[in-house]
């Protein structure tokens, strides 16, 4: 029923139980332990990405938590107008909460597949998925420091003998490997843990989950590690050491690119801010243009003066040059015609033997 899992799992398995096998012979325990764990190294390797988009997903979601706050206190009495605003919210900033959830929903049918493969070696069968008789055959020969790979404590004494081990060497390779799953597993999680923020920690359903992922699920590797085949154990630990690695990486590289975010940001608002003691100063007024006839533009307003009126000109370049020609010949009329206006009184004036050349007296204006 769920072969699309046992088969993809049993062939990565089987790739890296053949390219150790060359090392180390494929009926070597070793060569089956570093199998299991190189399955889990391929596995997280193929969701880096996705892990880095949750990791990116959260920190975006910290960033709009106060809003995130409002939309629960505004709509607490309507759950579906609050989960529509959620979305609403999440869209906007590009958040998809599922993705952040991939990472983990891949691990579990992986655990499912490798734990129900390493079961399926039993003696006697000529195939197991990818592996063949003389693969289901290594493998139940191999020991890992004297315990079995696929078999665990509570088969019962007289089954281990039978496999080929003993309860003691059961309980001695397991005792480790329990102890390290569970450390492993809640120092992962209490990593995971400190990067939230007050107010997800505040959150009762995250106090919730951060309780279980600190306390619960390591005591129940520690708990359930006597029904688990010790290849599980294997791969329990291995997962968790990737994790912290990659966490590790992940958190800093993110954290040096938002702290070079925030040194660029603050650079630039210092170069923008004028120095202690100096002026503002303000940009020059840019000239204006003059007009297609020579005639110098008026000047730019400046704040507070008074407007200044433009006297009107005519139209046009050619009637302006017309106008000056006319007035010119005008000018030049006039100043003929008063010379001979002058010249005329004169020389009556000589006939009659006046030498004087005073104007006439004005008329006396009545008064009303």
């Amino acid at each position: 029923m769920l072969n699309f899992i046992y088969y993809p799992v049993s062939f990565v398995l089987w790739v890296w139980h053949k390219a150790f096998g060359y090392l180390f012979g494929e009926s070597s325990g070793i060569t089956w332990a570093l199998a299991v764990v190189f399955l889990v190294f391929t596995l997280r390797a193929i969701l880096y990405k996705p892990f880095v988009y949750q990791v990116r997903s959260m920190r975006k979601m910290q960033e709009f938590q106060p809003e995130i706050a409002k939309l629960r206190k505004k709509y607490a009495n309507d759950k579906q107008k609050q989960t529509e605003e959620m979305q609403r919210l999440q869209k906007e900033h590009g958040v998809n909460p599922l993705g952040g959830c991939l990472p983990v929903l891949v691990q579990v049918p992986v655990f499912i597949g490798l734990f129900h493969v390493l079961r399926e070696f039993k003696p006697g069968k000529t195939e197991n998925y990818f592996f063949d008789a003389a693969g289901n055959a290594s493998f139940i020969d191999a020991s890992f420091f004297g315990a079995k790979l696929g078999a665990w404590v509570t088969l019962g004494q007289d089954e281990l003998v039978r496999l080929g081990t003993s309860m003691t060497q059961m309980i001695i390779v397991m005792i480790p490997l329990m102890i390290a799953a569970g450390i492993f597993t809640h120092i992962t999680a209490r990593h995971s843990v400190a990067r939230q923020t007050s107010v997800q920690a505040d959150n009762p359903q995250t106090a919730i989950m951060n309780k279980l992922m600190l306390y619960v699920f390591p005591i129940g590797v520690v708990v359930g590690a006597p029904f688990l085949p010790l290849a599980v154990l294997l791969y329990w630990v291995a997962n968790n050491l990737w994790t912290l690695g990659q966490q590790y990486v992940v958190y800093r590289k993110i954290d040096s690119e938002e702290s070079a975010k925030k040194d660029a940001a603050v650079a630039t608002q210092q170069a923008r801010a004028p120095r202690p003691g100096q002026k503002p100063v303000r940009p020059e007024t840019a000239e204006p243009a003059a007009d297609t006839d020579g005639t110098p533009a008026p000047p730019a307003k400046t704040p507070g003066a008074k407007p200044v009126t433009r006297k009107p000109r005519p139209a046009g370049g050619a009637s302006t040059g017309a106008a000056t020609s006319a007035k010119g010949t005008a000018n030049a009329t006039g100043s003929a015609n008063g010379a001979a206006k002058n010249a005329t009184p004169n020389t009556t004036n000589g006939a009659r033997g006046s030498t004087s050349s005073r104007p006439p007296a004005r008329r006396g204006r009545k008064r009303r």
